[in-house]
């Protein structure tokens, strides 16, 4: 029980890893459906790779909906139900007649204040404590150490939190010495463009960079719907340093794949991760990462080894940690290969083995 399937146009990394779980639980000889919200245009039953998804009401309604589709169709069909705290949990434990566990990505906590309006955002910060202590008996998997501290903060005993490894899709690049950078260093923001991503910051520090690195590209590459996206855009449109900067929407697969090998850095700006796929994914076809401190991106960049962590959140400090990661050519070179290295293990099949282990002891 998840709110959003791979295909849904808010998808992002928790998605990857499900559905790549899914695919493996399949081909072990398992059964898996997966009962989410639904979307424009979306088809409410599919099967891919074997397993299959039901997609019920929107956003809002999956959760009312879940509950009366199980009760009518699915009492006694699993051995095993997942729920899946992103942002709201089903509450499973109080009507499935099977074993339940939860699975948690990340706690919400300051990204209600981003991502939801007034007084919305006040509620959900209050509830979701709340929630998590009524839920603080069951066994739980999450991806990040990160969001095992903050289960523990709500009452989850640690003995009860499993952490699996992160899934990255992209085959890691196999020879960095025949990989092209650009030819002008260049800085990569890539994603969905959200106030929780804080893409703006990214834009601001890349102007500061730019005094310091005269020759600094940026690319900024992702969906650009929602009045975030506009007020981004706007900000590009009235740059100094406008034709400095790309943006890209949408980028195909192929285009991902380019612009992560060709950038010289990532840079991730978020409010909170639960671990940040595309710090994984850049760092697998040779590009490390200049992150903020926050839950998430503490577990995806380890400072000084794998990437770059700020001092302090702010676009001048990420300006800064810019500038050191691009001058300094012969520590560049070595976090670059580390990174590359630590992402090479961020595989499906380990993640997998990680997960069986849990599960199969709560069927």
């Amino acid at each position: 029980m998840t709110w959003k399937d791979r295909m849904h146009p808010s998808a992002g990394g928790a998605e990857v890893v499900n559905e790549e779980l899914a695919k493996r639980l399949v081909d072990d000889g398992h059964k898996v459906k997966f009962i989410v919200g639904g979307y424009k245009d979306c088809k409410p039953n599919q099967v891919i790779n074997g397993y299959q998804i039901i997609r019920l009401g929107n956003r809002v309604s999956v959760y009312y909906k879940t509950w009366r589709y199980y009760r009518k169709h699915m009492i006694g069909w699993a051995d095993l139900v997942i729920d899946e705290v992103n942002t709201i949990p089903f509450l499973a434990k109080f009507y499935v007649k099977e074993r339940s566990i939860l699975f948690v990505h990340m706690l919400c906590r300051k990204i209600w204040f981003y991502q939801t309006i007034f007084p919305i955002s006040i509620l959900g910060y209050i509830l979701e404590p709340l929630y998590l202590r009524i839920l603080s008996n069951q066994k739980v998997i999450t991806i990040s150490k990160s969001t095992f501290d903050d289960l523990v903060k709500f009452g989850f005993k640690p003995t009860h939190i499993s952490i699996i490894p992160e899934i990255i899709e992209l085959k890691p690049a196999s020879n960095l010495r025949d990989i092209k950078k650009y030819s002008q260093p260049t800085v990569l923001c890539f994603g969905s463009i959200r106030p929780m991503k804080r893409t703006l910051d990214v834009v601001k520090a890349f102007e500061i960079a730019k005094v310091k690195i005269p020759n600094l590209q940026l690319k900024i590459a992702g969906a650009d719907s929602g009045r975030y996206a506009i007020k981004l855009l706007n900000t590009i449109k009235t740059s100094i340093y406008k034709n400095d900067i790309e943006f890209i929407r949408e980028p195909s697969d192929q285009n991902k794949r380019e612009l992560m090998q060709r950038c010289h850095l990532i840079a991730v700006s978020s409010i909170k991760e639960g671990w940040a796929l595309t710090v994984s994914e850049a760092a697998s076809q040779g590009t490390p990462a200049v992150v903020y401190n926050v839950d998430g991106l503490r577990d995806s960049v380890v400072n000084g080894k794998t990437g770059w962590v700020t001092l302090r959140n702010t676009p001048v400090e990420l300006a800064k940690t810019m500038e050191v990661a691009i001058k300094n050519t012969a520590r560049y070179d070595t976090i670059r290969s580390s990174a590359w290295a630590f992402s090479c293990n961020l595989t499906a099949a380990l993640s997998y083995r990680a997960f069986w282990d849990v599960i199969k002891g709560n069927t």
